[in-house]
């Protein structure tokens, strides 16, 4: 992958690194976690500890154990907060549905570039 300019740029990579249903659905609880830890942090400060071992912990098991790949956040530099934009757009698109589409341009890129 040539290194991307934009976030815009990135998101075809990061749909790339998301394939798998069920890394996706890790993905989906480990952000829903993280953003309800937050949210209960003023009332509960030590939540802002879980937060990040809830997102990781379970998109990282997404990677590993599913996609077989590596965490685009380990790519360090802009990766790792377009990585995290990533997170939240991916958890948007699946809550609307739309994540499928997704994929599904993807693999219609591959194909015309074929």
């Amino acid at each position: 992958m040539t290194e991307p300019r934009s976030f815009e740029e990135f998101w075809p990579y990061y749909v790339s690194q998301h394939r798998n249903k069920t890394s996706r659905r890790l993905h989906f609880i480990g952000t829903s976690i993280a953003m309800g830890c937050v949210a209960i942090a003023p009332m509960y400060p030590a939540a802002l500890l879980v937060a990040p071992i809830a997102g990781y912990g379970l998109a990282w098991l997404g990677h590993f154990a599913f996609e077989k790949n590596k965490p685009a956040t380990w790519g360090g530099g802009k990766a790792v907060l377009w990585s995290l934009r990533g997170d939240l757009r991916m958890w948007m698109y699946m809550l609307e549905g739309a994540m499928e589409n997704e994929i599904a341009k993807l693999d219609d890129a591959a194909v015309a570039a074929a």
